[in-house]
């Protein structure tokens, strides 16, 4: 099976095209007030305008207020990744399908969690940092993933061009996400490291699947 792969914290368009012509699935738009690559809703709407079809919209959110909640479901997007400590319920109030990503603390039980979240179309699982809800850059232990989950799994945290392939053979993720791996300065991506990434991803794949060696 092809891993698919999302380009994450995407601010220009043309950065938005690049993913897509290299062969990115899906781009990850930041709402989160806190990060450099957060958007304004109607910088967001603008964006989305200018995609072609059949590219995956994914709004990035974490313990988003009602408010902003609302304002970001009336543009449409098609899932929304909830990146905070948002409940089930809280997951499930904006009627959207959504991803709910898990940062991998210490003794923190996968399996348990994902069971919290029955309408989730995917679990992401991205480094811990006691500070920070994401962008760390860091990659943490993947032989603490299960062979097998419940739900098809998103690999985040300080994934690269020159580390996604071995996580591929390794995980066997339904898809890979980044972001701060591709980027060129905060808010900017390289378009280099885009291509390099996918090619990368492609690669894994193949060395997963038989087709070329190691």
């Amino acid at each position: 099976m092809r891993t698919r792969i999302k380009i994450c914290g995407i601010t220009r368009i043309e950065d938005a095209h690049c993913a897509v012509e290299a062969g990115a699935d899906a781009i990850g738009l930041v709402f989160h007030p806190a990060s450099p690559r957060a958007l304004s809703l109607d910088a967001v709407a603008d964006l989305i305008a200018q995609l072609p079809p059949f590219v995956s919209t994914v709004g990035l959110l974490v313990n988003a207020d009602r408010g902003l909640l609302h304002e970001v479901v009336t543009l449409g997007l098609h899932l929304l990744q909830f990146h905070g400590d948002e409940s089930p319920a809280e997951c499930e109030q904006a009627g959207v399908p959504y991803i709910k990503a898990v940062r991998m603390a210490p003794l923190f039980d996968l399996e348990r969690e994902v069971a919290r979240y029955p309408g989730a179309a995917a679990i992401l699982v991205d480094s811990y940092d006691p500070q920070r809800y994401g962008g760390t850059g860091q990659t943490f232990d993947w032989g603490r993933l299960p062979s097998v989950l419940s739900k098809p799994l998103i690999l985040a945290g300080g994934l690269t061009p020159d580390n996604v392939a071995a996580a591929i053979r390794q995980v066997g993720p339904y898809a890979v996400d980044v972001s701060g791996g591709v980027k060129r300065a905060k808010g900017v991506k390289d378009h280099g490291k885009i291509r390099a990434f996918v090619k990368a991803v492609a690669r894994g794949d193949a060395v997963r699947g038989g087709a070329v060696e190691p």
